[in-house]
């Protein structure tokens, strides 16, 4: 309890003294359509979130990329549209957000079968630590400003929330007034249907990777939910139900809101 008011008290603080340049702030909003959809008031939360997430969050640079505040206002906003309606505290536990100037080679080793050890040279766009840090890719992240349904920065912080209460594993820790019995019923229908088609080499509106495993479902369906997200509640409604519980956000019908009110 003494550490939450402490916690609580020193964001306060960092918000009085802080803030975000107004110029950096609407160039960045301009260019993901989940955030400039917010209404005003929790447009401002989501700022707020950001200036936190920068002053909470170390960045660093690898292999020669150069920080600059419109690449981390990038990533933080982003970042910041999953605890948009959960808090900063769902990002605990780890500190560190690597930028990587384009897709990098991760050591990884796999054993098979038989016991033997093989090391992965595939190129990743993002990766999530465990207790760890976020590595991304920025060549990736530039692309991200396009609602197609692929956000790396979601995709990797969706891992972190998964990752709250261990592997990444498609299940994270609910809310209480959640229920474990409909999670499990939705994503598990929606996960046999969505390989079953990606088995069968049909065409999806939903990115083919979440078919790799539960965890990466969850990741996917998540950036697509932020990005895409009547393409969600078309393909699966069960699942963009949980997602909007436990995001507790409903980006179909914001967007549908913010369609409304454009001329013409």
């Amino acid at each position: 309890m003494i550490g939450a008011v402490y916690r609580n008290w020193r964001r306060e603080r960092i918000l009085r003294q802080s803030g975000l340049d107004d110029a950096l702030w609407d160039d960045t909003v301009r260019h993901f359509p989940f955030a400039w959809t917010l209404e005003p008031a929790d447009q401002l939360r989501l700022r707020d979130l950001v200036v936190l997430f920068l002053h909470e969050k170390s960045f660093t640079a690898a292999h020669g990329i150069v920080l600059t505040p419109a690449m981390q206002a990038w990533v933080a906003v982003q970042a910041c549209i999953l605890v948009l309606n959960l808090g900063l505290d769902y990002y605990k536990g780890w500190s560190g957000v690597i930028l990587y100037p384009e897709q990098f080679v991760p050591r990884h080793q796999q054993v098979d079968e038989m016991g033997i050890v093989h090391e992965t040279d595939d190129p990743y766009m993002g990766e999530a630590w465990l207790g760890g840090p976020v590595v991304l890719s920025w060549a990736d992240i530039q692309v991200s400003e396009y609602p197609d349904g692929v956000n790396v920065v979601i995709h990797e912080f969706a891992h972190k929330l998964d990752m709250l209460n261990g592997d990444a594993n498609g299940f994270p820790p609910l809310r209480p007034d959640m229920s474990r019995e409909a999670w499990s019923s939705a994503f598990r229908a929606a996960y046999a249907d969505f390989c079953a088609r990606v088995d069968a080499r049909q065409d999806t509106l939903i990115d083919p990777y979440a078919g790799e495993s539960p965890g990466e479902f969850f990741a996917v369906l998540s950036e697509a939910f932020f990005e895409t997200p009547d393409i969600v509640q078309d393909e699966y409604p069960a699942v963009y139900d949980q997602l909007a519980r436990f995001y507790r956000q409903d980006p179909a019908q914001r967007f549908a809101q913010a369609s409304a009110r454009l001329p013409g």
